[in-house]
């Protein structure tokens, strides 16, 4: 296993969607630096079987190995759920996903045992959430609902728009008639509707995003293994690097939109030859 502290840490995803749990790695962790890669090219995941995801990650995390990484986060709830087990036992690099600190959030939040999840097609198939949370509190019920309208919509930009709504309306409909008190965004990309789900779904439900969980649970984790970097910022952002399996420019153009540290270049990766 790499000992440098100083070592980067590798961040992958589906797409663009990870860049929500980036964001919160670049506020919680401000001097670790990042390696992302987002599989543009072969996004989205949440429509596809558990061998391919688990042939992607391994691809992926052989990419970040390259990089030299000194830990990996699994930044797509969809990975996580279906390949991050398989993975952890292939590696000696410490890695974790979003499904379980999500979880675990919501396990402390909840009032009345009732946790909605918005998800993936995959990661709702997956039983994830319901397996993880029922394990740790079985008097807890977990209500599952696949929203795969989402991802297109928050990608193009529609984060507020009227059609957005609607559709969020008709998606959380059936979880609001189940009186939930807690609502998981068990997807990356929904943190980026936060405000619009929060008026929807309404005040007295508590929303929970993994990709802020994710960053904790990161930190906890550099701690432990004594991890951290040495490398003290008085100012600015580390050197983080960005890497895509497709539309590099689409992609640089999209991260400054979302994260607090410029993305000059995104590196073009053939993601397959790894």
């Amino acid at each position: 296993m790499l000992s440098d502290k100083n070592a980067p840490i590798g961040v992958f995803d589906s797409g663009v969607g990870g860049l929500t749990v980036a964001r919160e790695i670049m506020r919680n962790l401000p001097n670790e630096k990042i390696v992302y890669f987002g599989d543009t090219a072969r996004v989205p995941y949440g429509s596809k079987s558990r061998d391919t995801v688990v042939r992607y990650s391994r691809q992926i995390v052989r990419f970040l190995q390259t990089q030299e990484v000194k830990a990996i986060v699994i930044a797509c709830n969809t990975a996580s759920a279906l390949a991050l087990d398989t993975i952890e036992k292939e590696i000696d690099i410490p890695i974790i996903g979003v499904v379980k600190p999500g979880a675990s959030m919501a396990i402390e939040a909840t009032r009345n045992n009732r946790i909605g999840v918005i998800a993936t097609q995959s990661t709702i198939k997956s039983n994830l959430y319901q397996t993880l949370i029922g394990q740790s509190n079985p008097e807890i019920t977990v209500y599952g609902k696949a929203c795969p309208l989402f991802v297109p919509l928050v990608e193009e930009g529609w984060t507020k728009d009227p059609v957005t709504v609607e559709v969020a309306k008709r998606y959380l409909k059936e979880l609001m008639e189940k009186d939930i008190d807690t609502l998981i965004m068990g997807c990356t990309h929904y943190p980026l509707l936060r405000h619009l789900l929060q008026e929807v779904i309404g005040d007295h439900v508590t929303l929970v995003n993994p990709a802020y969980e994710t960053a904790q649970a990161l930190k906890r984790m550099l701690k432990e293994m004594d991890l951290e970097t040495e490398e003290i910022l008085s100012e600015g952002c580390p050197e983080h690097r960005f890497f895509a399996s497709d539309g590099v420019d689409n992609f640089s153009a999209y991260a400054n939109t979302i994260l607090p540290c410029e993305v000059s270049s995104t590196g073009l990766v053939a993601i397959e030859s790894y």
